[in-house]
């Protein structure tokens, strides 16, 4: 029953804390486009990928204990910090979660910024797309970011690497 929550647990696990709303959606997509078995379903949204089951899964997470959620206030914005509590590291060592080599990429992607990780996942997103389509797409959706093609091109790099773990 709680499969896909004991996953997300993992994921939480292994990357420690992970800040922001964003950098989780855009984490948790990208492991999942490069091999990892999370089943939430995405669309495309204003800041890429966005899975409205990740939000509820998360926010369940939270009820039952299992994940520790602190809002701090940034400026003009909320920030979202995330944890697993003792708890849900309990509950985690009575249910294996077998996912290798998921550390090694949502620590690596955890280092990165969330805009880097926006981009990352939009390419991921029009994966079936030829590369030069794909750069129109991000400037064109995400003409505010103001992407390179150079950042483009990390991004493709990145994508390889990542997959470069898992093998």
């Amino acid at each position: 029953m709680l499969k896909d929550h004991a996953k997300l647990m993992q994921a939480f696990m292994v990357s420690g804390e992970i800040v922001g709303r964003k950098k989780l959606q855009k984490m948790i997509y990208i492991a999942k486009k490069v091999a990892f078995p999370f089943q939430e379903r995405f669309q495309f949204h204003f800041y890429g990928p966005y899975s409205e089951e990740l939000t509820t899964r998360v926010e369940e997470l939270c009820n039952m204990g299992f994940l520790n959620e602190v809002k701090e206030k940034k400026g003009g914005y909320f920030q979202y910090r995330y944890t697993l509590t003792d708890t849900g590291k309990e509950f985690l060592s009575l249910n294996d979660v077998d996912m290798p080599c998921l550390a090694d990429c949502l620590c690596d992607m955890n280092g990165q910024n969330a805009r880097f990780l926006e981009l990352v996942s939009t390419v991921l997103y029009f994966d079936n797309l030829p590369k030069e389509e794909v750069a129109n797409k991000v400037f064109t959706l995400k003409s505010s970011q103001r992407y390179t093609e150079a950042e483009i091109d990390e991004a493709y790099q990145y994508i390889e690497a990542l997959k470069g773990k898992i093998q």
